[in-house]
């Protein structure tokens, strides 16, 4: 296939992706699945008869797509939620991997004949979840979840594909050289996962101050710097011997958690950035599968789902939130959450790139577990939701028509309050608030509608608003839009009788 030919291809699947995934709001189907079908259709077995079965390739792509989706993750996360939980998200992204682990493959290994080691290996690369699809299906269906849980599912998401790909990696090697000891995981493990967080908090850090130090003459000079700094972040991670992925996720809640100049079209463009590689990656990855082929293993990969799905996953989460504050109910949503998504197959092209015998086995193994969790664990997470009582309704609030970029030379920043019951701002003017005048109220949003501030606006309860001002002032000014007023203290003169005064206004 010529350059011309390539590039055609490659962007009709891109387009047929894209529109894709309106579809899957209606089926109910997160759009990863879809971004897969796209590519199986283009593949050997499919209409496009497109063959690709270059291991190589498809791990070279996924790899640096996954680095990318990480950081994107990890600009997106609320650091004062996810730090509420952070106990427990860190014990279920470790402790509940590698009980997902030693459960599953010790009964792979005792139904399939396959050694202790290898039936590991397939249970590890199996091991780790993916929150895009939880969250991408309960927003197909107007449906959120109540803040922890959400939280939680985020953190654990996001940090447990680096112990995944760990003990993965660890696993291959153990098996490619029988002398090595098991032992030698353990100093393994801590050694990468270290690294991995000193690198990312050292150049997440250092990144930030580069971004609001630096001016680039070209706003789109921005983006392109954040490009190098994932890619150097996770390089320098594995040349010390840490953990890429666990590096460039550190180092995206860093600087997605610190002030940042060009913030709103860097969040903007590594969201759009993030989507692209997801396409690219189950694009590639459905070239790469073969659907002829998945019949011969879909009594194995049943098998595995279900034991995956009913017993590993459950017993790793209740036995890791054991004495938490989180219910029966709480728990149970949170083991069902636990859909599988890119990573398990991506880390099916590594036994491939390795030359591990049955590797091609192992892939559509985990590709048909992926389907079977994506297809029954997604289709019921709605229903369970709303039976369990753990969801809320998801926010549906227009965005606002406006945008505003802190830059060098106005160093002011826009954040959203919304105005509690009982808040001192509650039921009164905006001209009676006696607001500062470096502080600057743009827009009201009440319900789906946005009214534009005068001094006569009258605000009023849940109404949301769009403030303008320096970072200090606006923490300054917080608890007049979010915090109950306290009652006044009793005074003396209070008792004195008072001639009533006359309002200005009036």
């Amino acid at each position: 296939m010529d350059i011309h030919h390539l590039l055609l291809v490659v962007g009709v699947l891109v387009l047929l992706s894209t529109l894709t995934s309106k579809l899957s709001e209606r089926v109910g189907v997160p759009a990863l699945l879809m971004f897969l079908g796209v590519g199986m259709l283009a593949g050997s077995d499919g209409i496009g008869g497109i063959y690709l079965h270059n291991a190589a390739l498809a791990n070279a792509i996924g790899t640096i797509a996954l680095a990318y989706i990480l950081f994107s993750g990890g600009l997106d996360t609320h650091w004062p939620s996810v730090r509420l939980v952070l106990g427990r998200g860190l014990l279920l992204s470790t402790v509940g991997v590698v009980v997902t682990t030693v459960l599953l493959g010790l009964f792979i290994w005792s139904v399939s004949g396959i050694y202790l080691a290898g039936s590991l290996l397939l249970a590890a690369i199996v091991s780790s979840t993916d929150a895009a699809a939880v969250f991408s299906v309960l927003r197909s269906g107007g449906v959120g979840l109540k803040g922890r849980v959400r939280s939680l599912l985020e953190l654990e998401s996001g940090s447990n594909d680096p112990m995944a790909i760990f003990l993965t990696l660890g696993l291959i090697s153990i098996l490619l050289n029988p002398e090595s000891s098991w032992l030698q995981l353990v100093p393994m493990f801590l050694l990468q996962m270290s690294i991995g967080v000193v690198v990312g908090l050292f150049v997440g850090r250092l990144a930030v101050h580069l971004l609001n130090v630096v001016r680039l003459d070209y706003d789109g000079l921005y983006p392109v710097l954040t490009i190098s700094i994932v890619v150097i972040v996770f390089g320098l991670a594995a040349t010390l011997g840490g953990n890429g992925f666990l590096a460039v996720y550190v180092a995206g809640i860093v600087m997605g958690n610190c002030t940042l100049l060009n913030r709103r079209p860097l969040l903007s463009f590594h969201d759009g950035l993030g989507w692209l590689m997801q396409i690219g990656m189950f694009l590639v990855l459905g070239l790469l599968v073969f659907p002829s082929r998945l019949p011969s293993v879909a009594g194995m990969g049943l098998l595995v789902s279900m034991v995956l799905i009913f017993v590993a996953r459950p017993t790793a989460v209740y036995l890791c939130l054991w004495g938490s504050a989180y219910d029966w109910r709480e728990r149970t949503l949170i083991a069902w959450s636990g859909l599988r998504g890119a990573v398990p197959i991506v880390l099916a092209t590594f036994p491939l790139l390795n030359g591990y015998p049955n590797s091609d086995r192992i892939f559509h193994v985990v590709f048909f577990v992926v389907l079977t969790s994506v297809l029954l664990q997604g289709r019921l997470l709605m229903p369970l939701a709303r039976w369990l009582g753990v969801d809320e309704p998801h926010d549906t609030a227009p965005p606002y028509p406006i945008e505003f970029n802190r830059t060098h030379s106005l160093q002011c920043e826009t954040r959203e309050f919304t105005v509690r019951p009982g808040a001192p701002a509650a039921d009164c003017h905006i001209r009676g608030l006696g607001l500062p005048s470096d502080l600057l109220i743009l827009l009201i949003r009440r319900g789906r509608e946005f009214i534009v501030p005068r001094g006569k606006a009258h605000i009023r309860p849940h109404d949301s608003l769009l403030v303008m001002a320096e970072p200090e002032r606006l923490h300054d000014t917080r608890k007049m839009f979010e915090e109950k007023a306290s009652p006044p203290s009793p005074h003396p003169d209070v008792l004195k009788p008072t001639r009533p005064k006359m309002n200005v206004d009036d």
